[in-house]
């Protein structure tokens, strides 16, 4: 059960998912400040950039209400800064048609964007997970469910995300490696290879879960 959704995913909540036959989005929660939801962090010749989207706030709204401001011209910036940070990356050709295709969709709401990203990363990574959402809220939910709603935070980095990804590669800018950026930071660099560093962090995990070593 996931409502920490950064566009595109970060590689940290990618790993996650990788370990389940399938991922729920929350859309029934009342929609918190200070999340993923609609950020997600990319590597830059100045450092670490952050990409948020806008949104057109509603009183109390819940998260699959939550629409997306589009008189802020985002897009036009988001995409810039996407070709000017990957753009000499191996794969960027490759890869960024199809992520230029899914923002330019101009979904209305957040969660319709995010759940069309999340598909294009798992696709990316070659793991064939559905992505479901939630018929109604639930604080605990019961059965074989595995909550990960407050595992990844905007403003507060976890054990979780720290240790999940235990490999490197070599990143566009900087010599000094930045870890857990968006997916895009990684299938951009690696290409193919991205799905299997991502396949073998989940199993890496499941096998520690299990106490499996």
């Amino acid at each position: 059960l996931l409502n920490r959704r950064p566009i595109p995913a970060s590689v940290s909540l990618l790993v996650q998912v990788g370990r389940f036959k399938a991922g729920v989005l929350e859309k029934h929660e009342r929609f918190p400040k200070r999340t993923y939801r609609n950020r997600c962090y990319i590597n830059s010749a100045q450092g670490t950039d952050r990409l948020v989207v806008p949104l057109v706030r509603g009183g109390r709204s819940t998260t699959g209400e939550v629409r997306i401001d589009y008189s802020q011209k985002w897009l036009t910036r988001h995409w810039r800064a996407l070709q000017s940070s990957y753009g000499k990356a191996p794969y960027f050709e490759h890869y960024g048609p199809g992520l230029r295709d899914v923002l330019f969709m101009k979904y209305d709401f957040l969660l319709e964007l995010n759940k069309a990203l999340l598909s294009l990363c798992l696709d990316w990574l070659g793991l064939p997970i559905p992505i479901l959402e939630t018929r109604q809220y639930e604080k605990a939910p019961e059965g074989a469910v595995i909550d990960l709603r407050n595992t990844i935070i905007a403003k507060k980095r976890t054990e979780l995300q720290e240790t999940e990804f235990p490999f490197t590669y070599t990143q566009v800018f900087g010599s000094k490696f930045v870890p857990d950026l968006s997916v895009v930071d990684l299938v951009f660099c690696t290409g193919p290879e991205a799905g299997r560093l991502v396949k073998s962090a989940a199993n890496g995990i499941e096998q520690i879960k299990t106490g499996i070593r």
